[in-house]
């Protein structure tokens, strides 16, 4: 990387808030197979429309943080913005990202080879323990049949 890409890369995507981190896990996650099915949106924001986390965001705010995090999925990738997320999400909210990932994930009524994937990846960044991981999944599997 070079001094430029450092000045450029470095002012805009250094940090994330533990909103955008969180947004950041959800935004990696229903971009995982390149399309953002109309389930998958309905979701996304469903969950920012639900969670305390979010709730002091001005529309603006929101719309910023969309934007930024759109910007590091451009410029970088999914594991990219997955592995920024992680560092910055309490356990707690570690575990509340996975779940809302694997209900997302399932949301569209299909999951790619591309979701799965990125799915056992934040499962392992986030270090969420194996059997937590599949009692969530089989939850957000039966909660998304119909």
């Amino acid at each position: 990387m070079g001094l430029f890409d450092r000045i450029i890369s470095g002012s805009s995507t250094s940090s994330l808030s533990r909103p955008e981190a969180f947004a950041g896990v959800m935004l990696a996650t229903v971009a995982a197979d390149g399309h953002i099915s109309d389930e998958e949106i309905a979701g996304f924001n469903g969950v920012i429309s639900r969670m305390k986390i979010f709730q002091a965001q001005s529309a603006s705010q929101h719309g910023a943080m969309i934007d930024k995090l759109f910007g590091i999925l451009k410029r970088s990738n999914a594991e990219q913005l997955l592995s920024k997320a992680a560092e910055v999400l309490s356990p707690e909210l570690r575990e509340a990202a996975f779940a809302v990932s694997a209900d997302l994930i399932f949301a569209d009524g299909s999951v790619e080879e591309e979701e799965k994937r990125l799915l056992e990846f934040l499962q392992s960044k986030l270090g969420i323990p194996d059997e937590l991981a599949t009692q969530i999944v089989r939850v957000m599997e039966v909660k998304n049949r119909n």
